[in-house]
């Protein structure tokens, strides 16, 4: 497929799915602890990263475009996969922006506490957001609902119900260090919700979830997505699925509608985009995908993504991210 030194790929385990969310807490992750005293309104606008809202007590209601007004319930979670455009407030009928009166404390790290003063019911909330990555979880984030509620799913996981309950208790009675194991509980949580949907979510025969269900194919589509830059050849992922390479590649392909040297390219200038935007260098980029040359390299993103990995380079790095989350 494309060139790199030797080097022999990772283990990799019979759960591919498991093996996916390895990476699933990454950095440029961002908490908040909120104290709001209704009337409250926040709007959150658009973002690249995921975002959940848990709700230790109301009152509090999201809305989004696809489901309008939902109210939340004490110890209940929402999940944002694609950080798409919302509003919480302590009643639907509350406008503005009320972040702007805010007070806003650092508590250290990516953690940040937000009080709103007033006379009205306290609504106690963690909010955050998650940089995921496009070489782990992109594509299963892309097959998510726009909105998913942590009690909608809590009875597919055991775990589930008694983590929201040990978050209602940590958020409700903080103490010294009480942000950071919020942020460790959510991490967690976030991860089993994910794979709540997952295994909830019906048995297509094709796409990307039937490809990370299947136990060759899932094997093989994990070790391309833990890493990407490695020398794959079609024996050497035929060898980690445990098939033939002409049974590999025919199986690949009915599930996934293109063969493994296509979808390994997408994915390594999926991610190649998401290096440039950090400022990586287009030779550094190269580098960590395996092309043995920056010519090279640039000659298969363009072909792939239409354009040239400099002008992407100047257009997405001059980003910024969303703060504590809001």
């Amino acid at each position: 497929m494309l060139d790199r030194s030797s080097q022999s790929p990772t283990h990799i385990p019979t759960d591919a799915l498991s093996e996916v969310l390895q990476d699933f807490r990454l950095s440029g992750v961002n908490y908040g602890r909120c104290e709001l005293r209704h009337p409250w309104s926040i709007a959150f606008p658009q973002q690249q990263l995921l975002r959940f809202h848990f709700v230790s007590e109301g009152p509090c209601w999201v809305h989004t475009e696809a489901q309008g007004w939902q109210e939340l319930r004490d110890g209940d979670l929402v999940l944002l996969p694609q950080g798409v455009e919302h509003r919480l407030a302590s009643k639907p009928d509350v406008v503005g922006d009320s972040l702007k009166s805010c007070h806003v404390t650092k508590l250290g790290g990516n953690v940040c506490e937000v009080v709103q003063q007033g006379t009205g019911a306290t609504s106690t909330l963690f909010c955050g957001s998650m940089a995921l990555g496009a070489n782990a979880l992109n594509p299963l984030i892309a097959l998510m609902p726009p909105i998913i509620r942590g009690c909608d799913v809590a009875g597919n996981d055991p775990i589930v119900g008694p983590l929201l309950a040990a978050m209602t208790a940590e958020a409700s009675q903080p103490q010294i260090g009480s942000a950071t194991v919020l942020s460790r509980m959510a991490d967690v949580l976030v991860a089993r919700l994910i794979r709540c949907w997952v295994n909830c979510s019906g048995a297509s025969t094709s796409g990307w979830l039937a490809a990370i269900r299947d136990p060759h194919i899932g094997r093989a589509l994990a070790a391309m997505h833990r890493d990407p830059g490695h020398d794959w050849t079609l024996e050497t992922l035929a060898g980690v699925a445990g098939q033939s390479r002409s049974i590999f590649a025919e199986r690949f392909s009915a599930i996934l509608g293109e063969g493994a040297a296509r979808y390994l390219a997408r994915l390594r200038m999926q991610l190649a985009r998401e290096l440039l935007g950090q400022n990586m260098s287009v030779a550094e980029v190269a580098s960590q995908l395996g092309y043995e040359s920056e010519a090279s390299f640039a000659r298969a993103f363009k072909r792939i993504t239409s354009v040239s990995p400099g002008v992407v380079r100047r257009t997405i790095s001059g980003r910024t991210d969303m703060e504590f989350g809001l």
